[in-house]
């Protein structure tokens, strides 16, 4: 019986070996065979690259709003300036400037809406900030516990391979425990893998929100910085806009105090009507007669060739101030009948303090200084006409009877040819300037 003992040693061992063949083999089938741990979703990578796409793609739009809101205020700037001028520095409409200051309110509104929709892309980045702030603080978070879990594993790991299969079966371990334990190493060897590519996108993930978070923090800044230059544009439009406003309102007042004292004039000159009807008589008689004496003056003055044949430049208003009547039907009983109206004007009445100088509208050549030889004699009227071509003439009237220029004097459009007065049938000082073409009275308006 003791000799037969070292036979069964002996077979003990070829079987701890047959054992341990066993177990290799049965471990690298499960190495080959067994399932890869589940990776942790890889897609956040792909959604910050597409966040960034669409980061820049607002930023384009926040440019572009930007870049609207610049040029809408420059061009608002100048048509403020523009009626401002208008306003302050020469006859205008005030129908006109009226509609334009309508416009230009509307004008503002559209402004302030692109302002306002600045302000909500400001808003919007902040809260875009904020919430990559907080998921950059979460990654780092997840960053962290990932390392720290995958140093554990890997202490683990080193641990478990000091311990070979030998020691294990010495130890009393079974097969099945053997099998058991090798399967789960491969196993945590798999998911310490997929660890550590998680690891390794979370860090591109971190990346890719440090540098969405820099761009939103720049882009907020300098959006900031525009709608602070955007919002004091802006009051700067609106107080010349009110500036506007208030002159307008204040041309209208004393536009509307002309008128009345005009037409209280007329109503007084007007309860004579038989001297109304003799009076309008005699005015359209003396016109007739004064147009043909200018005509025979500006044919001299061409033939001497003074004067060029045509005219085909444009004219300035010849005196600041408002417009007490315009070209056209009126109501003023005194005016001659044209057409259908049973009283029109042909020219435009220009109201100024009195003495304001009278400028010449265009260039051209004086061809009348004096008083209207034709006109009432008790009353006449200091005139002072211009010839710039064979067929257009400016007459200016009511003047103040004083010569700054001569007859027969080349004059520059803005030179000096009068002063504003209240001679010959007239309501109060004013500026009577008519444009005659052709032989007749057009609107002045045509050449401005």
């Amino acid at each position: 019986m003791r000799r037969r003992i070292p036979w069964r040693r002996s077979g003990d061992i070829r079987t701890f070996r047959m054992s341990t063949i066993a177990l290799l083999a049965a471990m690298t089938i499960l190495a080959l065979g067994l399932p890869s741990a589940p990776l942790v979703a890889g897609d956040e990578l792909a959604d910050a690259r597409a966040d960034q796409r669409a980061l820049e793609i607002q930023i384009t739009k926040q440019q572009a709003l930007v870049a609207r809101l610049q040029r809408s205020q420059a061009t608002l700037a100048d048509r403020i300036a523009s009626t401002s001028a208008a306003l302050d520095e020469t006859v205008s409409d005030l129908r006109v400037a009226g509609r334009e200051i309508a416009a230009l309110r509307g004008a503002i509104r559209e402004v302030r809406t692109d302002y306002e929709q600045l302000v909500a892309e400001i808003e919007r980045l902040r809260e875009d900030l904020v919430q990559a702030e907080a998921q950059e603080t979460d990654k780092r978070a997840e960053l962290l516990a990932r390392k720290e879990q995958l140093a554990a594993r890997i202490r683990a790991a080193y641990e478990a391979s000091q311990r070979s299969p030998f020691e294990a079966l010495v130890s009393g371990a079974s097969l099945t425990d053997l099998l058991v334990e090798a399967s789960a190493q491969l196993d945590a060897g798999e998911q310490d893998r997929a660890l550590a590519r998680q690891i390794s996108r979370d860090r591109e993930r971190l990346l890719a929100l440090a540098a969405s978070i820099k761009t939103r923090r720049a882009q907020a800044q300098a959006l900031r910085q525009e709608a602070a230059v955007q919002e004091a544009t802006l009051d700067s439009q609106l107080r010349g806009l009110r500036r506007a406003e208030r002159t307008l309102g204040s041309l209208q007042r004393r536009t509307q105090a002309v008128l009345a004292q005009q037409r209280a004039a007329y109503r007084e000159l007007a309860k004579d009507e038989a001297r109304s009807r003799t009076a309008v008589v005699a005015t359209e008689r003396a016109q007739r007669k004064l147009k043909a004496r200018i005509e025979r003056l500006v044919e001299a003055q061409l033939a001497e060739g003074g004067i060029p044949s045509d005219f085909s430049g444009t004219m300035r208003w010849p005196m600041p101030g408002v417009v007490s009547q315009d070209y056209g039907c009126t109501g003023f009983p005194w005016e001659p009948p044209r057409g259908n109206c049973a009283n029109f004007h042909n020219g435009i009445d220009i109201v100024a303090p009195y003495g304001t100088p009278v400028r010449a509208s265009a260039e051209g050549r004086v061809v009348f200084i004096g008083w209207n030889p034709y006109d009432d004699p008790r009353d006449p009227a200091w005139m002072v006409i211009i010839a710039h071509s064979s067929s257009i003439q400016t007459w200016y009237a009511h003047l103040q009877p004083r010569r700054p220029v001569r007859v027969g004097q080349l004059v520059q459009a803005g030179t000096v040819i009068g002063y504003e007065g209240n001679t010959g049938r007239s309501t109060g000082a004013h500026l009577d300037w008519r444009v005659m073409r052709n032989g007749e009275f057009v609107n002045p308006r045509l050449f401005l």
